[in-house]
């Protein structure tokens, strides 16, 4: 069954008609990845109160990632069955559930079962919130929509750490996380009464398409370089409020403050990414992001004192430039069919090893004493990215490059 296309029609005059339901869905994807990180600036005063160690700390984000990759996998068929709409409102009352079942939770054991379910519920939105949105609005008017809908990620790490560390004056981290959990059930309900587009059933992955793109070395290699970029965002990100905290003594308020204001200035540095593309190819950009992201990375192990503050700021905006070239390489592999799935595959699998197993290692060499080699050795492996990007064979870019 194909997607309605009234809507689109409608919407193909005036982008503004459907304005609002995008924007309902961007506050959405908002709460959904601020839901996903907000333990990020809480994870020094968990680690106080629940008196882990930085493994123990670092390991959380492996759990949310690996349960995020669980149900994006599985999301077309969920939505197969139950529509994209109640598969964007499943995700946020499993959400919410999830948040006050953490609040609640005494013991390290049922938080770590809790963020597995977060990243579970969290993995559910995505596919249905990109199918609901270019369903809705006329393909003219996609580049606006989903460039409004990206806007909560990169919004979500500016606010994160700053709306943690606000509400953190006068609440404890639970305590935090139920008023988040509350967030989300209330968008839930808005999304219920108010929300359009979705009422449409998902497609579940093709196996014969799934077997032609595993076939394709470009598919490997964006696997690893999504792995790479991942880390040195997300991974990087979750991990730097401890490290800054436990390794350079610096006061949590000040490292949450410092970390929020740094991401300001990375929203618009994806634009620029994305011209650069245009302009340089996809290769050639990806080989210079991973080379400035690397040294960045390498330096937060290395600086000390005011240079530190320069590096924190610098290193979002190098390492955020990785996506547009990135999705374009990944649009680009293997033939139509194949596309959303590279996109299904390739994310999941890039949260598990990015943005869970890079803030785990991290965490591990903080327990032995070498925090700041845990950056170094991630800024390493993100150099290493500059040579797997040049065996991507991009049609059109061979000669150039």
């Amino acid at each position: 069954m194909q997607p309605p296309v009234s809507s689109a029609s409608e919407g193909a005059s005036r982008f503004t008609a459907y304005l609002g339901p995008v924007l309902l869905l961007t506050g959405m994807f908002f709460i959904n990845f601020l839901s996903r990180i907000i333990f990020a600036p809480l994870l020094p005063t968990i680690e106080q109160d629940l008196g882990i160690g930085h493994g123990d700390a670092g390991s959380l984000f492996l759990l949310v990632s690996l349960g995020y990759f669980t149900t994006l996998l599985a999301s077309g068929f969920i939505s197969a069955r139950i529509l994209h709409r109640r598969t964007i409102i499943l995700s946020a009352v499993c959400l919410s559930a999830a948040l006050f079942f953490i609040a609640f939770s005494r013991g390290l054991w049922g938080i770590r079962l809790g963020l597995f379910v977060v990243g579970m519920a969290a993995g559910l939105y995505l596919p249905s919130g990109i199918a609901s949105i270019t369903a809705l609005v006329s393909p003219r008017h996609w580049g606006k929509a989903l460039a409004i809908h990206e806007l909560a990620p990169n919004g979500s790490f500016v606010l994160a750490p700053l709306l943690a560390e606000l509400l953190l004056q006068w609440l404890s981290w639970r305590n935090v996380v139920i008023a988040l959990g509350a967030a989300t059930l209330l968008s839930a309900a808005a999304f219920s009464r108010f929300g359009k587009g979705g009422d449409f059933p998902g497609k579940a992955p093709n196996s014969a398409a799934i077997k032609d793109l595993l076939v394709l070395s470009n598919f490997w290699v964006m696997v690893i370089l999504f792995t790479l970029g991942l880390g040195a965002t997300m991974g990087v990100y979750t991990m730097l409020p401890l490290y800054l905290v436990a390794e350079h003594g610096m006061d949590r308020s000040v490292a949450n403050s410092l970390i929020g204001l740094s991401r300001i200035l990375s929203i618009g540095m994806a634009f620029i990414a994305g011209w650069a593309c245009d302009r340089l190819g996809a290769k050639r950009t990806l080989r210079t992001v991973f080379i400035l992201t690397g040294l960045t990375t390498i330096l937060l192990g290395l600086a000390p004192g005011r240079w530190l503050v320069l590096v924190i700021f610098v290193q979002p905006l190098v390492a955020v430039c990785f996506f547009p070239p990135a999705f374009a390489t990944l649009s680009a592999i293997g033939p139509p069919s194949t596309r959303n799935i590279a996109v299904s595959l390739t994310i999941p699998a890039a949260f598990i090893l990015g943005g869970g197993c890079i803030p785990l290692l991290i965490g591990m060499l903080g327990d032995s004493g070498r925090f700041p080699a845990g950056m170094m050795i991630t800024g390493a492996l993100v150099l290493t990215g500059a040579l797997w990007a040049g065996l991507l064979k991009i049609q059109g870019e061979e000669k150039a490059v």
